[in-house]
């Protein structure tokens, strides 16, 4: 029996300066791979096709969401975010402005030394970080985070210096971490069209 690829592949680099980091990111040809940088130390990590469809299908389902829901949200996938006042930056898999849509709306670029984090950062990680990425979620001040772990979804609130699971999102109040699992679950029985129409249908019923 072949052995499974992994999800995603990990590279560390250590004693990367600012600056270098800043050149690969520029450097890079599309958003692959995805970089996190923690005050020195740098992740590069490329997803293969199962990071990307759980990655892809949780974001729909929060568009799916959204708009049958009639929030306002501002999509901005793996934009890099970056402060370097604080020598960190990182690259989600799926992130969203939520509360501060209007607010970033107009914007070309996001500078996080004068703009809010956004509301909401999606990570799959089935395969361990390097990075305490949520340190660096909370020193960065992002108030929800979502991770999965190829198994499930676990959702997490900022409180205080770290983050505490919720049961259901605040920034999307009605969406559980429930409700997505159960679709989410049913990737391989359906094609992503017929789930995506049954999940609004879900979203319109309760």
């Amino acid at each position: 029996m072949p052995l499974l690829a992994p999800a995603e592949t990990r590279t560390v680099l250590d004693n990367v300066r600012w600056e270098t980091f800043l050149e690969l990111v520029e450097g890079r040809s599309g958003s692959v791979p995805r970089m996190t940088y923690d005050r020195g130390m740098l992740e590069l990590m490329t997803p293969r096709r199962q990071h990307e469809q759980l990655g892809c299908l949780i974001g729909r389902m929060v568009e799916t969401f959204s708009e049958v829901r009639s929030i306002e949200i501002l999509s901005c996938a793996s934009t890099t975010f970056k402060r370097s006042d604080l020598d960190r930056a990182f690259e989600p898999d799926e992130s969203y402005y939520i509360a501060h849509a209007d607010e970033i709306r107009p914007k070309d670029e996001v500078d996080l030394l004068l703009d809010p984090p956004p509301d909401l950062v999606i990570e799959v990680e089935i395969t361990s970080s390097a990075i305490a990425k949520l340190k660096l979620f909370a020193a960065m001040g992002v108030p929800e985070v979502w991770r999965h772990d190829g198994t499930g979804l676990t959702m997490l609130a900022r409180a205080g210096d770290g983050y505490e699971p919720i049961a259901s999102s605040i920034g999307l109040p009605g969406l559980s971490a429930a409700m997505i699992d159960a679709f989410v679950a049913r990737r391989f029985d359906l094609g992503e069209t017929a789930l995506i129409r049954e999940f609004r249908a879900a979203v319109a019923a309760g």
